[in-house]
């Protein structure tokens, strides 16, 4: 997928820090989504650079979820729970300790209970499939310099 020409590549680059920057909010913010950005920083860095998405991949609380995301299109159990734990805990602790009009906390609730569906519906991987994701290599050695097209 390096085929693409230079300009294009760093765009990609750019896009996908951007993401991962927007992700990183996300772990303490809690009306931003970390899991969406992440999931598109890989996209883009597959597009843009072989180092930063084997980076990505790499990074030891978030790598093996999205190698199992791009190459099985599921998430552990262990995710979806801590992950829906963590949603309801912070969207109300929000509802409750910040946000005052009720039309508001209800709206929170509701997206909430979206999240949460959405969660459920995501296919689940066993244990062992998230392991060979996590034994594939990945992110072990970066590309070398320019050969990735990024640096």
């Amino acid at each position: 997928m390096m085929s693409r020409g230079r300009s294009a590549r760093y765009l990609y680059v750019i896009a996908g820090t951007v993401a991962v920057g927007l992700g990183a909010l996300g772990v303490v913010l809690p009306l931003l989504p970390t899991t969406p950005f992440l999931l598109l920083a890989a996209w883009c860095y597959a597009r843009g650079s072989r180092r930063f998405h084997s980076w990505l991949l790499g990074i030891r609380w978030c790598g093996a979820y999205i190698r199992a995301w791009q190459e099985r299109r599921g998430v552990p159990a262990r995710f979806k729970i801590l992950a829906i734990v963590a949603l309801w805990l912070s969207i109300t602790s929000s509802a409750l300790l910040v946000v005052e009009a009720w039309w508001l906390r209800g709206l929170l609730w509701a997206i909430a209970v979206g999240v949460t569906l959405h969660l459920v519906k995501l296919p689940t991987l066993r244990v062992p499939e998230v392991a060979r994701c996590k034994d594939a290599g990945f992110g072990a050695e970066p590309a070398p310099p320019g050969e990735d097209g990024a640096g």
